[in-house]
This record gives C-alpha cells, structure tokens and sequence, in this order.
C-alpha cells in the first residue's frame, strides 16, 4: 500500500520502494501502486505505466492511516483516470466519505457508494476495485455495476461485528466492521464463485503503542502472518452457526477467492506450482510479535488462539 509517511506518488519512489522489499523477500512478486494525490499528472500515470506499476489508490481525506492528502474531490481527478483507462491500470478505492454532516464511521461506506457507481458509469473501461467491503450494500453494488469493477474482502471483516472492536483496538479498522446480517453479505459473497470478489488482506502491523494510544487508536487489524488460515476457520465457524450451507463451501470456491480471482482481474497468470497444506494440530496464534530489543511490538488478530499449521508444498 502506498500511503506511508511521505505517500508514494511517482514511479521513481514506487520502484525504489519495489526495490527495498524484494530484498527483503525474491520471491515475492510485488504489484505497487501510487496514492492518489493533487500533485500527479496525466505524464506521471504514462511513466507508471512504462515502470511497471500496477496502479493507483485512493484514499478519501482524513478517512484512515496517513490519509491526510488524499481525496477530497473525485471529479478533480478525471483527467488521471482517464488516463488510467488508456493505460488499463487498476483504480484501488478505499471506499468511504469523511465523517462530516450526516457521515460517520458507521455509514462512511455506504455513503460512498453513488461516487463508485459514478467512476464506474464515466469510465467503463477502467479496472476498479472497492477494497474491503464491509457492508451488505457494497456487495449489492458491486454485483450490480459492470466486469470491470470489483472488491476485496479481509480476512478480519468475516470475522467480525462491531461488538467484537467496540472496546478492543486490537480489532479497530477502517471501514470498521457492522452488523450480523453485513458479515453474512461478505461470507455469501465469499462462496458465491463470483470472480468479482477476491481475497485482500488489508493487514495493518500498527506497533501496540498505536493502536493503546492516549489520541486515537491507529485503524488496523495485523492477520497476515494467518490469513489464510482465517478464511478457512471463518467458514467452519460460519457453517456450524448457520450463516452458510456446509454444501456451497467447496475448494474450488475457496481457491477461486484466495488465488484465482484476483489474479485474472489483475491480468496475471494463474501459478499452477503454488499448493499449501493446512493441517489441524497444537499451533496457536502469537501473542506479541517483537524485534530483537522488544521496542517494537505487534499484535496479531485473534491472538492466542489455536489455528491450523500452513506448510508449503514442493
């Protein structure tokens, strides 16, 4: 994600920052993005394109982490997405309003939805992903708006409802998670076998002073390390309380959600090589992840707890 401290807005810092993680994982293939901001032009979406980088990310003004310059006007930005659609890059919207007026956190996403319709009627032949849905309506929405639009669902968000954050900051994100009937939208939409929702982490590794903060607790929930495992586990617990049927769970849904889906929206090829195993055993979830001297301190999600063990096949 490209909003750091200061936000990646041209292709030279997204390719120096490709170039700090792959040192620090080859085998990892990196798609980076820029942060939408007031100073790019139409020449700096050309020279993304030539450098290899994926897209853009929106992030409304003051919505989430470092946010501070992001979007305040859409329509400003037309020209960039035009451009976008010449060079069939990928629009990644986190799609919320600032809290202002009638909005808050609760109805932030909602509220965003005739601004996703709009870029999708404008421009209809450009890529766009509305990145960790959370609500019933922003899976209606993006069903009903054309091929060329799509959205993530965390990990974190089939796991939660606002009784599960409220007091926990450990659990404090943005959008942040709603009601029952929202979590079983997203779970649906999960084994639905619809390549327009894939799997996006969202994993935040806000250090624990961020998020026990004596200002406002830093939006984020860490589930990286276990995200695959999450799913899974969310299905199980969403099967054995009734939200979904045993039956519409299959591996082929699954893998569809967790590799396939985003991968063709993307443009990339499907890696036939790549299998996982998940095994039931005595793993639990760290409590505290540290560095060597200990001042810097993550906790995971769902911390404690027992989860299977993930292992890479050859």
């Amino acid at each position: 994600m490209p909003n750091l401290t200061p936000p990646i807005t041209t292709a030279k810092q997204a390719v120096e920052y490709r170039s700090k993680l792959q040192a620090l994982e080859p085998n990892v293939e990196f798609l980076m993005s820029l942060y939408l901001h007031e100073s790019m032009t139409v020449e700096t979406i050309i020279e993304a394109k030539r450098a290899g980088i994926t897209g853009v990310k929106s992030y409304p003004a003051g919505v989430t982490t470092n946010s501070s310059s992001g979007v305040v006007d859409y329509t400003s930005y037309y020209p960039i997405f035009k451009q976008m659609e010449e060079e069939d890059m990928v629009l990644n919207l986190h799609g919320e309003c600032p809290s202002k007026g009638g909005v808050t956190i609760w109805n932030a996403e909602s509220e965003f939805l005739p601004i996703l319709a709009r870029l999708a009627q404008t421009f209809p032949r450009l890529r766009i992903i509305l990145e960790h849905v959370s609500t019933v309506e922003a899976v209606e929405m993006v069903k009903k708006l054309g091929q060329r639009v799509a959205a993530t669902i965390t990990a974190h968000h089939i796991h939660l409802t606002v009784d599960d954050w409220a007091g926990d900051p450990i659990n404090y994100c943005k959008p942040v998670a709603k009601t029952f009937a929202d979590r079983t939208a997203l779970l649906h939409a999960l084994i639905s076998g619809n390549p327009k929702f894939f799997f996006g982490s969202d994993s935040a590794p806000h250090p624990i002073t961020s998020k026990y903060s004596k200002d406002k607790s830093a939006a984020g929930v860490f589930t990286q390390s276990y995200a695959t495992q999450l799913v899974i586990e969310a299905l199980e617990i969403a099967v054995e309380t009734g939200a979904v049927k045993e039956e519409d769970v299959t591996l082929e849904k699954i893998n569809g959600f967790l590799s396939e889906y985003g991968r063709a929206f993307y443009g990339l090829e499907t890696s036939k090589n790549a299998r996982i195993e998940l095994t039931k055993g005595t793993e639990r979830i760290t409590h505290i992840l540290e560095n060597e001297d200990g001042s810097l301190q993550v906790v995971p999600f769902r911390r404690g707890e027992k989860t299977r063990t993930l292992t890479w096949l050859p």
